[in-house]
């Protein structure tokens, strides 16, 4: 199971865009509201999560947790325990962790990034504390992925479903949303 946190302020694009993605690979996806299921993100498109962070008691089964930047989205994940509890277990038990945007901030202010390469929106690269940065677009370090923004967000979900699925899985999935 990835659980995809979806916080009033969010991307719209960069939280359903991966869920999309990864739903068509296979890959069992429920997105979590923080705060309740009724999420409005920073363009005003409302979203119904599919749980609420209250209902998240038990990460035991999770494959990996994926955060949507956007503003001020990525402050209230910031300040969410069960986001950062999420976070956390994932990286104590090497399960996937992606964050795009201003989200991997999240990443970096956890200590997660320390050594990792990663990328993030560019007026957040100051916020990767001891990251190793990389002209690319969507990275992947070990457990981690991280994207620049919203204009990459296909890319970026396809790189979750590489890391869950495998690279066969992520190019026919490309193949048939018709990406470059």
């Amino acid at each position: 199971m990835i659980y995809v946190f979806l916080a009033n302020g969010l991307e719209e694009i960069e939280a359903l865009t991966p869920v999309d993605v990864l739903r068509r690979g296979g890959v069992e996806v429920k997105t979590v509201g923080v705060g309740g299921t009724a999420v409005t993100g920073s363009h005003g498109i409302k979203i119904t999560a599919d749980i609420a962070d209250s209902d998240l008691k038990d990460m035991s089964g999770a494959d990996g947790v994926v955060l949507p930047g956007g503003m001020p989205g990525t402050l209230n994940l910031e300040k969410n325990k069960t986001v950062i509890d999420a976070v956390k277990y994932c990286a104590e038990n090497n399960k996937l962790i992606g964050a795009i945007c201003a989200a991997p901030s999240v990443l970096g202010h956890l200590g997660l990034l320390e050594g990792k390469k990663a990328v993030c929106y560019p007026s957040f690269e100051s916020e990767l504390k001891g990251y190793i940065p990389t002209d690319d677009y969507v990275c992947t370090d070990g457990n981690i992925v991280t994207a620049k923004g919203m204009g990459v967000s296909v890319e970026f979900g396809l790189a979750l479903l590489a890391q869950l699925m495998g690279e066969d899985t992520a190019n026919k999935v490309k193949a048939s949303i018709q990406c470059r």
